[in-house]
């Protein structure tokens, strides 16, 4: 049975405005000081949506929101999603993609996960606030989400409160992901062991998770919970998509953004990004979304070796239907590779290359396997016929033309 999940506020996880030690970040780097921004309010939740696809996330471009301490209380801020590219590697760039560990995860006690990850698991600092992030290889590279970084070449790292502080160069940053990758050096993080990358295949919903982080600078903060759902669609601080985020009720806050849920093995499955609230000010309510290790695997490597990384592109925005069936033309780009080909606003797309379309997400799904400058055709309802509309992919920009693009914006 369909039901209608109330409208709640989601905002990326990091703690912009948390101010403590900011004197020790580097200066001049990171977002703009200032007013932070408010975040958008999220779309209406619809009905119907098929088993196992959870609603998009609608979350601003803008990653500071506003919150602080009142009357001995803690304001909340949290995190923020773009759209997954191809599954090739070739596609993502050329740089090959990461190993991820794909046997069954042993169970372990939270303590005994929480004793073998946290070492690795550091705080990451800019001029402008914190989030975090961890050690993911023996070459010092520091994973945590592009909306932590923010304009930054260098930022903070240090593992724990008393531990080994280092200058850490941003190598890239990819803000369809919110992914990015810091360089520090290797003698910095002697003694520590990377964390381990889970495959996608082995993450189950029900399964035992860990989230280890510094919310509200509070170091290393460990949580637990379980994987709620996968497969959930959030958005990138760009204002693309990003697909098969995971869902959690492990508690993170502002702060959490940029660091690892783990599985009972201690594996990544998942890197912190956005939490949904209640409201306006609202804290953790146990609905959490991470970006999946898969974009870890294949999206941080492009990033070290500074790879562009180049994401095809329809140019048109999207929304459900009134039958529940197709994803509806909501808005064309001028210009772009939709408009060129054709298509329209009130086109009901039914199918991309003949797989069929039953909700928008599923047009960011068929053109994400694809690549710039390949050809879909994609079948669409108009006028009370059928017609094919043959569209060459361009290249997706920088950002969205909406600052709040319907669901499915491919």
């Amino acid at each position: 049975m369909s039901t209608t999940t109330p409208s709640s506020d989601r905002e990326p996880l990091w703690a912009g405005e948390y101010r403590d030690r900011v004197d020790d970040a580097p200066a001049g780097d990171g977002a703009a000081a200032g007013a932070p921004t408010a975040v958008h309010p999220p779309r209406a939740a619809g009905a119907g949506r098929r088993a196992g696809h959870g609603r998009r996330v609608a979350v601003g471009a803008a990653v500071a929101v506003a919150a602080g301490v009142a009357a001995g209380v803690l304001g909340v801020s949290i995190l923020g999603g773009g759209e997954d590219p191809s599954s090739s590697s070739a596609r993502a760039g050329t740089a090959a993609p990461l190993s991820a560990s794909t046997s069954p995860a042993p169970q372990g006690t939270v303590a005994s996960v929480v004793a073998k990850a946290s070492p690795a698991v550091v705080s990451v600092r800019t001029s402008s606030g914190e989030g975090t992030g961890f050690l993911l290889d023996r070459e010092g590279t520091i994973v945590t989400n592009a909306h932590v970084v923010g304009d930054a070449q260098t930022v903070r790292v240090q593992f724990g409160e008393d531990g080994e502080r280092a200058t850490g160069r941003v190598l890239g940053s990819d803000p369809s992901s919110d992914l990015a990758a810091v360089q520090i050096p290797t003698s910095a993080a002697s003694g520590v062991t990377p964390l381990p990358l889970a495959a996608d295949s082995t993450v189950r919903v029900g399964a035992q998770v860990v989230a280890i982080g510094n919310p509200f600078g509070l170091d290393r903060t460990a949580t637990s919970g379980i994987v709620s759902a996968t497969g959930r669609s959030i958005e990138a601080p760009n204002g693309f998509s990003i697909s098969d985020a995971i869902q959690t009720d492990a508690p993170i806050n502002p702060g959490n953004s940029g660091g690892p849920l783990l599985d009972a093995a201690g594996r990544v499955i998942g890197v912190n990004s956005q939490i949904a609230t209640s409201g306006a000010g609202g804290g953790n309510v146990g609905v959490g979304f991470a970006v999946p290790s898969s974009l870890v695997q294949r999206i941080v490597p492009s990033l070290k070796t500074g790879t562009a990384i180049a994401r095809p592109y329809l140019g048109v925005s999207t929304g459900e239907t009134a039958s529940g069936a197709g994803a509806q033309v909501a808005s064309v780009e001028q210009g772009g590779p939709a408009d060129d080909a054709g298509l329209e606003v009130g086109d009901v797309v039914t199918s991309v290359d003949g797989t069929a379309v039953s909700e928008p997400d599923d047009i960011a799904a068929a053109i994400a396997r694809k690549a710039p400058g390949d050809r879909v055709t994609v079948q669409v309802r108009r006028g009370g016929g059928s017609q094919a509309v043959d569209v060459e992919l361009g290249t997706r920009p920088a950002q969205a033309s909406s600052a709040t693009p319907s669901p499915g914006t491919p």
